[in-house]
Parts: structure tokens; C-alpha cells; sequence
């Protein structure tokens, strides 16, 4: 994502799901409870498959390398991925019901007036060096990301509104916010720890590649700047004997490799030296996905259906510049790509063309009323007739107050330059040229925090329970790091953040997010693309995995947590492909809800 999917880097989550794949209210609507219930007891996770082994190495496909893997102040997939490794939150979530359940914190006292939360620590818990995790950790955390000379946007935005927290003692202390909202719960239950022992004194913004104190199943052993990064399974995590522990986390070592692009990673792929590539392009899947490896099954090739919230993915317009600040501009902009002509052509017609920023929302109950922007050359010089723009005569081009209409576009995919041929044609009919600029992930992000662009590529990941404040509120649009990148500001939708922030109900708020859709969609921000409702996988036919290959709100992180080496399966790929025999086919398609055989 996150992201040309694979490129989706920038945050998956518009907000705080950064530890968790999913967060969720529930709890708190109830008031003066304690989470989890009291009747909440330690079991099985019902995803994990009692067959799953413990060892073997995975080596995954990560995307470009990053500046920094610290996700607190580089807030991208590839340092969230490695912080998920590395470093606990306070609770997390059961993969079903999506409640949360005790990991550092034993439980989370909620007042009535759902404003304030007493936290109490397990007293058993502790860091990778043997010191205990206390109160204090939470509190260093806490000023560390509130510290303004840190570049920590995002994440200042989900605790700005709490007070300084009350440490009661080592392992007990309460928060209050200081207004009511309902993700207040999970930024206090989903927080990650960072260890002050460790990190005090020291430059945060400089703390980019060594963690070597974490509270997390694994710990980082090895760098190879620019190439992997490996991590090892800990043999010593305090947490290791709780039964929903059992059967996840299963590879002994991980090995993130990093490729400028997913060419690259194909090629990898296909000499074995990773093991699972996601984040295909259509043509990878639908045309390089033949040979041998393939027809004999050592290869995999699988869709996975879940609940995943649907992504979306487009090219992202600086609102704050001229003439990028006029709405018809942008209109016309979202006129001038014909994606209908790209999918067929060039994506096997895989897609589907967005027409919002939240597609689930939507469905026979609440069908979408946004207009879609179909391919409209015409309508796109009405409209930027309208705002001024004129040919030239002379030389065709388009300009106003006698300077031509020139878009700067910032690029770091490579496999997007092809779409962006066809799209630069369409600008040049009306008279628009557009410059690209090709840059890498680190140039790419640097330019993003500082708002520096006209029109990039972007691709964001939704969590299941949405907050668009980061997304999308004025107060967001000048935020250094901060994810409005658009630069959007709206009263109207504002006033609709500031609304859902008290509605406990799901349902309710999904009335209000809607509505949101609805403004936001209409200001265009983003020319939208396209997408696609599933996860496309390649892997290596020797993992053994639960019959739902992936769990019910992730991506291909799950593949991750739940898959393990089959020692069998191993075994038999390796003979097959010594002989030349095929190996059994594993079903082409997966849908969760069809496989899942639980409560």
C-alpha cells in the first residue's frame, strides 16, 4: 500500500492502526468498563492451525529501501513492518471479533464518562535486556512523540488531544483526553512502548537504524544497507507460554529484501531468492505467471477474498498551488485519464475504477452517489476554459496570464511511467505538458513531508474502523509529515471529523464517514485510479498455512504471522523440482468467509 500496492508504503492507516492491522470501539461504548471483560480468558487464536510448526526462514519482498526503519518519525509501511516486529503495544486485537486483549497492559479501566483510562502494566513484562517495562516507558513514549522538535506528525495527531499522563506507580498510571472520541481507546490500548532506558538522551530524529532493546517477538540482527534487513525469533519473550501466542510468529529468521521495483522482485522471485511476493501488477499476474514452476504447481499462484478494507490509490494533486487551488483544474485533471482505456489495455481489465475514497462503504444498502469522471476531453477544456486556461494559437499550448500549463509530476514507481505515457498524451491534446520526475523512496518521502510536489503517486491502506481526521482535516494540511498531503481544507468536512469523533456507533459514523466521502470526493484531491478487491499471492509451494491462507481484516501481513516451513512440504518441492514432477495444485482462489470454520 500502500501505493501502487506495492509502493502503498505511506501508511496503511490514516491514523493509529500502526501496531494492529484493525482497531475497534466496541468496549468503550458501554462506559465505566474494564478491557478486556472480566470474563475474557487467555485461548487458542482462532486463525492459527494447531499444525504449525516453529522455524525455517522466509525471505519477503519489501519495497524500496527506507531512509529510516523508525516508524515513529518515518511513517511508511516498510519501518511500520519492521516496528511490528520489534516493538509491543499495551494490547491487541483478537483476529475475529477484533477486541482487544492484554499484551503489556493486563487491563484498561475506562471511567464513565469514557475520558479517562487506567492502565495497568503486567508486572512480568519486560524488555529484550531484562529490565521491566514500567509506567515510565509510557510516559518517555508519550513526550517523545509529543517533543515538537520530532518529526512524529501522524502520531502526535492521535495523542494531542491527552492530557499528561498520572503515574501511579511502576506498573499503574491513568490519561485522561480532553475530549470525547472514539478511536481514545484505541490510541491508549494500541500504543506502542518505546524503552526510555534506551533511548533517553539520545537525538530521536537520528534514531533511524538500532533498536537493540525491543519488546517484540523478534529481534533485528542484521543490516545490509540497501539490500535486506533479517531478523531473528526471540527465545526469550515473556510472553511466549500465553496460549494466543501459540501457533503465530512461526519463522525462526525473516529477511526483508528490498527492490526499486517489482520487476525486480519478480526476477528474485522466480530464482528463489524470495520466497513470497504480493503486490503484483496485472500483467505480472496474468502474463508472466506461466513456465514450468508454474504449471507444476511449484509456484502458487492464489486470490485470497477477505474483509480487508478496499485501498485506494491515484495521483495526488498539491492543493495549496497555483493553478492546482482551482477545483475545476482538478476536475479536468481527473477528465483528461481514461482509465477504462488503461485497464482494458494494459491490465487485462482486472480492475475496477475507483469512484470513491472509502469503497466499502457502499453497496446495495448505500449505493454510491459519487458522479464518476469518465474520459471527457472535451468537458476538460469547458472546465479549464472556465478557470482561464486558453490555447495558444501559436503553439497549442495552454496558458494563462501568458505562462504555459506545465505539471511537475513526482514519481518514484517505475512500472507507473507506461500509464503516465498515456495520460501525458491526453495532457498534451489539450495543451498541458507534464514534466516527470523520477525519484527514489528516501527522495520520494523527504519531498512528501515537506509538501514539495504538483501531482505524485499515492496508494493508502484503510484500517476497518475508519478516522479521517490525518486523511483529510484542515488542521492536518500544513503539518509537516503529516499524511494530508493533498493539502485539503474544508469546513464542511471539518465540522463532519469533529461530529463522528463522538458517535460510539459504527454504523452511525459510517452514516457521517460517507458524508465525508461525499466533500471530500467532489474537492478532488487525488485523481483517482483503480483497484482491485483482493490480495494476489506468489509463493514458494512449501508453507504450511491455516485453510483461510490469510486472516479476516489483513493483507499479506498475515502471511507472515500464521504461515510456517512445512518440513514435509519442503521436502516434496524440492524432490519435485529435482524430478520434474508436479506437486498437487492448491486452490486458485480462497474467500475467507467460505474457509473459516470458527465461532
Amino acid at each position: 500500500m500502500f501505493r501502487s500496492q506495492f509502493f502503498r508504503n505511506r501508511l496503511t492507516i490514516h491514523f493509529l492502526t500502526l501496531f494492529l492491522t484493525a482497531v475497534f470501539a466496541a468496549n468503550a461504548t458501554r462506559g465505566g468498563t474494564v478491557v478486556p471483560s472480566e470474563d475474557w480468558e487467555d485461548d487458542y487464536d482462532p486463525i492459527a492451525s494447531p499444525d504449525a510448526v516453529v522455524g525455517g526462514e522466509v525471505k519477503i519482498a519489501l519495497g524500496p529501501y527506507p531512509s529510516s526503519f523508525n516508524a515513529i518519525t518515518n511513517y511508511t509501511y516498510q519501518s511500520i513492518t519492521v516496528f511490528n516486529l520489534l516493538f509491543d503495544t499495551l494490547m491487541d486485537n483478537d483476529p475475529i471479533s477484533l477486541e482487544w486483549r492484554p499484551k503489556i497492559a493486563d487491563k484498561i479501566e475506562v471511567s464513565d464518562d469514557k475520558l479517562e483510562f487506567t492502565v495497568y502494566l503486567n508486572p512480568n513484562a519486560r524488555w529484550s535486556d531484562g529490565e521491566p517495562i514500567t509506567s515510565a516507558d509510557f510516559k518517555f513514549t508519550l513526550d517523545t512523540i509529543m517533543d515538537p522538535n520530532n518529526i512524529v506528525g501522524p502520531w502526535r495527531n492521535a495523542y494531542q488531544e491527552f492530557e499528561d499522563p498520572v503515574i501511579i506507580d511502576d506498573h499503574t498510571f491513568s490519561i485522561r483526553a480532553t475530549e470525547l472520541h472514539w478511536r481514545n481507546l484505541n490510541a491508549i490500548a494500541g500504543f506502542v512502548l518505546l524503552p526510555k532506558h534506551y533511548f533517553q538522551g539520545k537525538d530521536f530524529n537520528k534514531q533511524n537504524f538500532e533498536f537493540p532493546v525491543v519488546s517484540g517477538r523478534y529481534e533485528l540482527v542484521e543490516i545490509k544497507e540497501g539490500i535486506s534487513i533479517r531478523f531473528d525469533r526471540r527465545d526469550d519473550w515473556w510472553l511466549e507460554d500465553q496460549k494466543r501466542y501459540q501457533g503465530v510468529s512461526n519463522f525462526q529468521s525473516i529477511e526483508y529484501r528490498f527492490y526499486p521495483d517489482r520487476e525486480l522482485v519478480f526476477e528474485s522471485f522466480m530464482k528463489g531468492e524470495v520466497d513470497l511476493f504480493t503486490q503484483l501488477t496485472a500483467t505480472i499476474w496474468s502474463e508472466r505467471a506461466k513456465g514450468e514452476p508454474f504449471e507444476k504447481n511449484w509456484i502458487v499462484k492464489q486470490a485470497v477474498y477477505n474483509k480487508e478494507p478496499v485501498p485506494y490509490q491515484g495521483f495526488a494533486i498539491n492543493m495549496r498551488r497555483a493553478p492546482y487551488d482551482d477545483k475545476r483544474v482538478r476536475q479536468a485533471l481527473c477528465h483528461l485519464l481514461d482509465r477504462e482505456r488503461i485497464n482494458e489495455t494494459m491490465m487485462h481489465g482486472h480492475y475496477f475504477l475507483l469512484q470513491s475514497y472509502a469503497t466499502e462503504l457502499y453497496g446495495e444498502d448505500n449505493p454510491n452517489p459519487n458522479p464518476a469522471y469518465d474520459f471527457n476531453p472535451e468537458k476538460a477544456r469547458k472546465l479549464l476554459a472556465e478557470a482561464g486556461w486558453k490555447v495558444d494559437p501559436s503553439d497549442g499550448k495552454l496558458k494563462k496570464d501568458g505562462k504555459p500549463f506545465v505539471i511537475n509530476f513526482l514519481l518514484r514507481a517505475p512500472e507507473w511511467s507506461k500509464y503516465l505515457v498515456v495520460y501525458q498524451e491526453a495532457l498534451k491534446d489539450v495543451g498541458i505538458d507534464m514534466e516527470i520526475k523520477m525519484t527514489d523512496w528516501a527522495g520520494w518521502t523527504k519531498e512528501m513531508d515537506e509538501f514539495n510536489f504538483e501531482m505524485t503517486l499515492e496508494a493508502w491502506g484503510v484500517p476497518v474502523f475508519r478516522d479521517p481526521e490525518g486523511a483529510w482535516h484542515s488542521k492536518q494540511a500544513n503539518e509537516k509529515g503529516g499524511n494530508n498531503h493533498s493539502g485539503l481544507q474544508s469546513p464542511e468536512v471539518d465540522a463532519l471529523i469533529e461530529k463522528q469523533k463522538s458517535v460510539f456507533d459504527v454504523s452511525e459514523r459510517n452514516d457521517i464517514l460517507r458524508q465525508i466521502d461525499a466533500i471530500v470526493y467532489d474537492e478532488v484531491p487525488m485523481v483517482l485510479a483503480w483497484m482491485v478487491d483482493y490480495k494476489r499471492l506468489f509463493y514458494w509451494n512449501k508453507f504450511g498455512m491455516p485453510d483461510t491462507v490469510l486472516d479476516k481484516y489483513n493483507d499479506e501481513e498475515a502471511a507472515y504471522h500464521y504461515w510456517w516451513i512445512d518440513p514435509d512440504q519442503e521436502a516434496d518441492l524440492e524432490n519435485a523440482m529435482a524430478t520434474g514432477e508436479a506437486l498437487p495444485p492448491r486452490p486458485s482462489k480462497v474467500y475467507f468467509e467460505e474457509m473459516y470454520h470458527g465461532e
